[in-house]
């Protein structure tokens, strides 16, 4: 029989208890021996719960006991859950995790600690909540020449826009009623603002380009200047999406973007709506393959955390395939401006010829209200910036600039 242990008994770390004792007998089958819980980390105390006496507060207790192979992080953060894993680590304790800002930052570091002391740091749960991507990308894709993966990698941005879509709410309302479901923190700024999605894009970059991606060598902007009238524009061909992407370029560089963008009415991912979750991965061997699914939540995450844990308990050394290499610099990484796309603009004006002058032909689409926005034809981002300020010079207003998706 093995043991493992949970670190942190919030949402996720609950719903893996949960989840085992649920399907106990199915998960020990699956795993190929009988297995149990030995221990629950958490600085608060549980008098209620049924699990209470496996509640423990010092990480000492789980590192020190030999009877433990793997454990479950679940906390959340940096620290103390660096700390914690790196001692589980070192004693050859595989850590499974859902961790994503952890995976992001530190990644690299536990991947080497993890190798040189034969046990196995997974991750499937940081990534996609339910969705299946961490495993398919270097095992089932190991074959394919990957060259872009792009997703919806935030469910509660993705709920705010669907709600501007399908009922015409402002930003704000939708914002309130994503709080008041449960779906978006009182302060929401890492889902809204980006960086929740970009730390996700750094793990799918890590992994699928062999290199660690860190947070800040990644451009991201979030969906707090989106405004209802170009979602109205908009739906006439497509949809508004925040879209963590990750493309490697001709040069061999790669080039990892988070950005609300335009997804043409052709693209699956433009029929992915509330809170789920989707993952498009482009190859030379498949074309095109897409994941979808709920992105997070206390038993899809548990979820993932109990796959990883399973695939822990099956394997007696590191799996090297799962892991990536430290980078020295960012040298490997495209500037953000060197992105390429068709544009979209929202303008105030009526006077096509100045906007010709600059742009060249373009495409022009009108909501009901007949305000009205034109699309280029590809252009890098840097260009596209230029534009907005020579049109500016011309008092003619961009109220908005958005790059649309070409997958």
């Amino acid at each position: 029989m093995s043991k493992f242990a949970v670190l942190g008994y919030g949402v996720v770390g609950s719903g893996v208890v949960e989840l085992f004792y649920k399907n106990k007998e199915k998960i020990q089958k699956t795993a190929g021996h009988e297995m149990d819980l030995k221990y629950i980390l958490d600085i608060r105390e549980f008098p209620d719960s049924p699990y209470k006496e496996k509640i423990v507060n010092s990480i000492d207790l789980i590192v020190n006991d030999n009877e433990i192979t793997t454990v479950a992080e679940c906390m959340g953060g940096v620290e103390p859950a660096f700390t914690f894993t790196r001692q589980c680590l070192e004693k050859g304790i595989s850590v499974c995790t859902s961790n994503k800002e952890l995976v992001a930052k530190k990644g690299d570091i536990l991947f080497e600690i993890a190798k040189n002391n034969n046990c196995n740091y997974f991750y499937e749960a940081s990534v996609g909540g339910a969705i299946p991507i961490m495993r398919p990308l270097h095992r089932c894709l190991a074959g394919n020449d990957i060259t872009s993966v792009a997703g919806i990698l935030n469910g509660t941005t993705n709920f705010i826009l669907t709600k501007m879509i399908n009922d015409g709410m402002d930003f704000d309302d939708a914002l309130k009623l994503a709080q008041q479901l449960g779906y978006a923190e009182s302060n929401p700024a890492a889902d809204i603002e980006g960086h929740d999605a970009c730390r996700k894009i750094c793990i799918i970059s890590s992994l699928v380009y062999g290199r660690h991606v860190y947070p800040d060598s990644v451009y991201t902007k979030g969906i707090t200047d989106i405004q209802l009238k170009d979602v109205q524009i908009v739906d006439k061909f497509g949809a508004i999406k925040l879209i963590a992407q990750v493309r490697r370029l001709e040069n061999g560089k790669i080039l990892p973007t988070v950005m609300p963008m335009i997804v043409p009415r052709e693209s699956m991912l433009s029929n992915v709506s509330d809170v789920f979750n989707a993952v498009m991965v482009c190859g030379d061997g498949i074309d095109k393959a897409m994941f979808y699914g709920r992105g997070a939540g206390k038993l899809p995450t548990a979820s993932a955390v109990m796959g990883d844990i399973i695939e822990a308990e099956k394997h007696s050394m590191t799996i090297l395939s799962q892991c990536w290499d430290k980078s020295e610099g960012n040298s490997f990484i495209e500037d953000y401006k060197a992105f390429s796309s068709k544009m979209y603009f929202r303008i105030q004006t009526e006077n096509t010829s100045a906007i010709e002058e600059e742009c060249g032909q373009v495409s022009y689409i009108y909501n009901d209200n007949k305000e009205a926005a034109f699309v280029t034809e590809k252009m890098t981002l840097d260009k596209a910036m230029g534009i907005q300020s020579a049109l500016a010079e011309k008092n003619i207003i961009t109220a908005a600039m958005l790059p649309i998706l070409d997958d």
